[in-house]
């Protein structure tokens, strides 16, 4: 085929304007946001970095969330403002990222809202997930399609993207659901929360509902190499590799919190910074076919 439909890529060459329009449409809007959003986190995460006795949870989920906020100042703030900068600079490869960048922020703001009980922060937690929400529907909605498209090249690794995407989906679901299944089978399915302090895990509620399922979907679209599955899977590398320096930091924080909790443990400290440079790497591979000509 050497035609291109807004949701294909077969033939995106012919989609190559010589002035490399920018992947979003012109408008303050996603960037006024994301400014908001920065200050927000910063706020957010910074004070609950500062003063840990706001937090009334179980000492080991006070410590993941003190590590979740350590990693929203160490790298999800610079992450968005640079890639922010780049993507007003007309860079496709900075675009994919902020993308990605504002999925992971979600992520860690329902965990922020969820995942300790009701504190002095919380109606700024609430406002970080609302800024972090709409910024990515803004976002997406001020996205070319078409100027996306034209910033690959044919050398995108479409299917060992969709297929690595994949196989995240089926090992990050299977884990969730061999606890699940026999605690809600049992008399007692509470016991799948045992040591939090929680009355539900807001993670297995977000992955399966919502981010699994959006990623299989992307992924499937990503191996028939239309441009929002290459797009969607491609900014979910970039969610998976924040997060999973995210998990590695949570879990160092909440071990040291409570050294005999079986919640959190030191050996997924460097299993998941393994994840997070594979995952880096893999990224890295995709986005070298991002703005280029060939």
């Amino acid at each position: 085929m050497t035609t291109v439909s807004m949701t294909g890529l077969e033939g995106h060459s012919q989609l190559r304007d010589p002035d490399r329009r920018n992947v979003v449409r012109a408008g303050p809007g996603p960037y006024v946001l994301g400014g908001a959003l920065a200050a927000i986190v910063a706020l957010a995460a910074g004070f609950t970095v500062a003063f840990p006795s706001l937090l009334h949870g179980a000492a080991v989920s006070n410590g993941n969330l003190r590590g979740t906020a350590v990693a929203l100042l160490a790298d999800g703030l610079p992450v968005l403002i640079v890639a922010m900068i780049g993507t007003a600079r007309g860079s496709a490869r900075a675009f994919v990222v902020w993308l990605g960048t504002l999925g992971y922020l979600i992520y860690q703001a329902v965990l922020l809202c969820f995942a300790t009980p009701l504190n002095n922060l919380f109606l700024l937690y609430v406002a970080y997930l609302s800024l972090a929400v709409w910024s990515a529907v803004m976002l997406l909605r001020a996205t070319d399609l078409h100027a996306f498209a034209s910033r690959l090249s044919d050398a995108v690794p479409a299917r060992v993207a969709a297929a690595a995407a994949l196989v995240i989906v089926v090992l990050n679901a299977g884990a969730w659901l061999s606890k699940i299944v026999p605690a809600v089978l049992s008399s007692r399915p509470t016991s799948v929360m045992d040591g939090t302090g929680l009355v539900i895990n807001p993670v297995y509620v977000q992955d399966l509902a919502v981010w699994l399922p959006l990623l299989a979907a992307a992924a499937v679209a990503c191996w028939r190499r239309t441009s929002w599955g290459l797009l969607i899977t491609s900014a979910m590398l970039a969610m998976f590799v924040l997060e999973s320096i995210s998990i590695s930091v949570d879990q160092w924080f909440g071990s040291h919190a409570d050294p005999t909790s079986s919640v959190s443990s030191m050996s997924m400290v460097p299993a998941f910074a393994v994840v997070a440079a594979g995952t880096a790497g893999l990224l890295a591979w995709f986005l070298r076919a991002v703005d280029t000509t060939s």
